[in-house]
């Protein structure tokens, strides 16, 4: 199978999950819609912001979940809240409002962090989240610990608790956008020096690329991904604190992007829905076994399939995915045999 019509047999797949996906509300439960897609969707959006950067600029960020909450907490503090600032914007306007925020920010990091590789990248990112996390814990006017509830949502989203399809449509439509938008990026002239810069930055820097500009633009971009996700993960939830941007969800995202596929996009939506499904099912299904399993042991499960994953394919799911793909077109060819004798004879 040529290139191309690999191409092409991916981009048909794209479109039959899209499909799939939005017929969802005739397939499945007000709560399988709920709380595995819709959750799917805004987590696969941040994990894409983490992707993009690592596959198409070598760095692996765990600053979107610090750069997500600061959307969602400039959001919940714009429109009339309980907890929040005495704001009362229109929520439209407060999206753009947090968005713009978060992008601002996601620069401000970006002109810090662009100027250092590797694990130094990775600690002054993981520096960032931390920051963010103390910042709105200790700031009691613009969170504190208790955080924001009770926030307006635009009348498009309505009400997630008792309808969730308008906010399951508004989020897919959105990772759509985001996944096709982030596609031509990468494949822009601005993508394809990205992608120098992460393989040979020292030969662009000499063909006279500015490399840490492109590094912090790149970093600016992906702030505003994850600052999409940090406002639709206020609309998905009934509030906001400190507690949804700790440690442990800067953790979680950084597997959802390992699990589903570090260097391709589309593993961002895969490795959520993989993440979504194991942390509701796997407390229901799981057997208390001592002190070593159970419902609460969470963090074991997730912690030995992220291990199974990348011990058996280092590309995640969406790596796994491919592997079998080309097996089996390795075995269709195999059986084929070798090229007819009479056709070898016509070239010569």
């Amino acid at each position: 199978m040529t290139p191309v019509s690999t191409g092409r047999s991916s981009a048909v797949a794209i479109v039959v999950v899209v499909v799939l996906a939005a017929l969802a509300p005739l397939l499945f439960t007000d709560f399988f819609l709920s709380v595995i897609l819709t959750k799917s969707l805004w987590l696969g959006i941040a994990a894409a912001s983490l992707i993009f950067l690592s596959a198409y600029g070598g760095m692996v960020s765990l600053a979107q979940v610090g750069l997500y909450g600061i959307a969602g907490m400039a959001y919940a503090n714009l429109v009339a809240a309980d907890g929040g600032l005495a704001i009362a914007w229109s929520p439209w306007l407060a999206v753009i409002g947090a968005i713009a925020i978060a992008t601002l920010a996601g620069f401000a990091f970006g002109t810090i962090a662009a100027r250092s590789e590797g694990i130094y990248f990775l600690m002054i990112t993981l520096a960032f989240a931390v920051l963010v996390y103390y910042f709105f814990s200790q700031v009691t006017e613009l969170s504190g610990f208790g955080g924001i509830n009770n926030y307006e949502r635009p009348g498009l989203v309505g009400n997630p608790g008792l309808n969730p399809e308008p906010l399951y449509y508004v989020t897919l439509g959105t990772s759509v956008l985001v996944f096709l938008g982030l596609r031509y990026v990468s494949r822009a002239p601005f993508g394809l020096a990205l992608q120098g810069l992460r393989d040979e930055p020292a030969r662009m820097r000499a063909l006279g690329f500015d490399v840490t500009r492109h590094r912090t633009l790149a970093f600016t971009l992906a702030a505003c991904v994850a600052g999409i996700a940090g406002v639709l993960s206020v609309w998905y939830n009934p509030s906001v604190s400190p507690g949804s941007i700790n440690l442990e969800q800067t953790i979680n995202i950084l597997i959802i992007a390992v699990v589903g596929g570090l260097y391709r996009l589309e593993g961002a939506w895969v490795g959520a829905l993989a993440y979504a499904l194991l942390d509701n099912y796997s407390r229901e299904w799981t057997p208390t076994i001592g002190n070593v399993l159970g419902p609460e042991r969470f963090n074991t499960i997730i912690g030995v399939v992220f291990l199974l994953i990348v011990l058996v394919s280092p590309g995640g799911l969406v790596g796994l995915w491919e592997d079998g793909r080309a097996r089996l077109r390795r075995r269709r060819h195999e059986e084929g045999g070798p090229p007819a004798a009479p056709a070898a004879a016509s070239v010569n």
